[in-house]
Formats: C-alpha cells, sequence, structure tokens
C-alpha cells in the first residue's frame, strides 16, 4: 500500500462511525487537532466534534491528540476540554510520537487508528507507524503557508477517492 493512501476517507470527523470502529477492533483513537478538530481560521472546538469525543468516552475508546502545532499550552487546552491525553511539536510524517503515544496509552498498531486531514502529514504518519488511518475533509481553508502548498499535491493523491458523508 502506498503511503499516501489512507484506509477510509470520512467528509467531517463527527461522521466516523465509532461502532464500525468498535467492531474493525479499535480501541484507541489518535486525532490531529488543527483542522481536523477545530477549523483554523477560528480556533473553537465544534460542538458537533465535542459530543463525538462524548460518545467515543461513553463506547470506552481512549483518545490522544497528536498534533504538529507548536503552541502546547493552546493544544493542551484543546486537549482538557475534549478530556484526550495529548502530543504536541508531534514531526508527523515521521511516526515517533504515534509509537509513543499508543506506549504510553498500552495499546498495539492493531487496535489503533490516527484521523487527520492532510496526507502528507497525518496519512503518512499513521502509515509509518502501521496503524489504520482516516483521512478527513480540513474543516476551513485557513492553513499555514507551506500546508497551503501541500494541498497542490494533495489534490492530486486525492483523485478517484470518494469520502464517506459526501
Amino acid at each position: 500500500m502506498s503511503l499516501l493512501v489512507a484506509t477510509r476517507y470520512v467528509a467531517r470527523l463527527d461522521l466516523v462511525d465509532l461502532s464500525v470502529l468498535r467492531q474493525d477492533g479499535i480501541r484507541f483513537l489518535m486525532v490531529d487537532r488543527d483542522n481536523t478538530c477545530m477549523p483554523r481560521d477560528t480556533m473553537r472546538i465544534p460542538a458537533a466534534i465535542i459530543r463525538w469525543f462524548e460518545e467515543a468516552h461513553g463506547m470506552g475508546f481512549a483518545t490522544c491528540l497528536v498534533s504538529n502545532n507548536f503552541h502546547g499550552h493552546d493544544v493542551e487546552g484543546s486537549a482538557e476540554l475534549l478530556q484526550s491525553s495529548v502530543i504536541h511539536h508531534a514531526m508527523k510524517p515521521a511516526p515517533f510520537a504515534l509509537e509513543h503515544a499508543m506506549r504510553e496509552e498500552g495499546f498495539s498498531a492493531q487496535e489503533s487508528v490516527l484521523i487527520g486531514d492532510q496526507v502528507f502529514t497525518d496519512v503518512v504518519a499513521g502509515n509509518l507507524a502501521g496503524v489504520r488511518t482516516i483521512l478527513v475533509r480540513p474543516q476551513s481553508r485557513s492553513d499555514l503557508w507551506y500546508t497551503q502548498i501541500l494541498r497542490i499535491f494533495e489534490g492530486l493523491a486525492l483523485r478517484g477517492h470518494t469520502f464517506e458523508g459526501e
């Protein structure tokens, strides 16, 4: 499988069916923060995403925000609101932060998934770590300048893929 290919493609995080993940043996949800959990232009977590995390915890899933964001205090605040463990400065696409999160939480790669909005960071990191990956559409068009450039190439990598919920 190509490092650029996700296991699944879903339009939004809150459309990821937790019961399907549970049936697939997933117990640990690693989730990107910016433009996955919250739009980068508002930096506020939508109510639907908060409810999704609450449902996940109610079903017994462990969760961890795994973010490349260098503003650790902000990422930790988001994690606290979502009642998740957290890793910032993750340096995705390197898989080390994901491997660390799984070790810390006591889960194997087979029990884990990474959900994110970027092919070249989230999907690649998840694939390198040996976990299943779910790519969601970004919540806003606002991105860092270098991410905007990567989005052009991402469009090429996404040709032919359909997203559940669209």
